[in-house]
């Protein structure tokens, strides 16, 4: 295994980050987690659609129930040393699983370089960063799909605690 964590395939490198903000029924705290969003990622947000009505909590088909963003690229992994700053970079075991890590950001203003906004409130935030290997593509794309071991496809939680703690200094508590 030593001598395969020096090939250059088999590096992880961050594949995109997901900041979501769910709001219920109501369209102004919808618009206000869309700006927050925009605020925080500087990449332009889209509102989360309710797919099916649901009476209970007044919500009908179609409803904007909140609002997430999808970062790629170089863009990502500097969103994400920027979120698990928030965090004070740590990050719970149980919240890591095969190629991805989720977190939540309780308030906003913990984030750096972000202010608190009153015409947008205190919200909160769940993140996802997904991780990834170069060669994924390969069997992701549709015109001549190749194969990919299930080995390289899947980034373990051991390795993937490795990186986190070398790359962006986490913590992780229980490992």
């Amino acid at each position: 295994m030593a001598e395969n964590a020096a090939t250059p395939m088999r590096a992880i490198r961050v594949d995109k980050v997901v900041i979501n903000i769910g709001t219920g029924a109501s369209d102004e705290h919808a618009a206000s987690a869309k700006k927050l969003i925009e605020l925080v990622s500087k990449a332009k947000p889209t509102y989360a659609l309710s797919r099916k009505r649901i009476p209970t909590f007044k919500i009908a088909k179609g409803t904007k129930i909140g609002a997430f963003v999808t970062v790629r690229g170089p863009q990502a992994k500097e969103l994400a040393k920027k979120l698990f700053g928030a965090v004070d970079n740590k990050v719970k075991l149980s919240s890591i699983t095969n190629n991805t890590v989720n977190f939540g950001i309780h308030e906003y203003i913990d984030i750096s370089g972000v202010k608190y906004d009153p015409s947008i409130g205190m919200l909160g935030m769940n993140v996802n960063v997904s991780f990834s290997r170069p060669g994924l593509r390969t069997e992701l794309k549709k015109r001549s799909a190749g194969k990919v071991k299930r080995s390289h496809r899947t980034i373990s939680r051991d390795e993937l605690v490795g990186y986190l703690s070398k790359e962006f200094n986490v913590e992780v508590a229980g490992a």
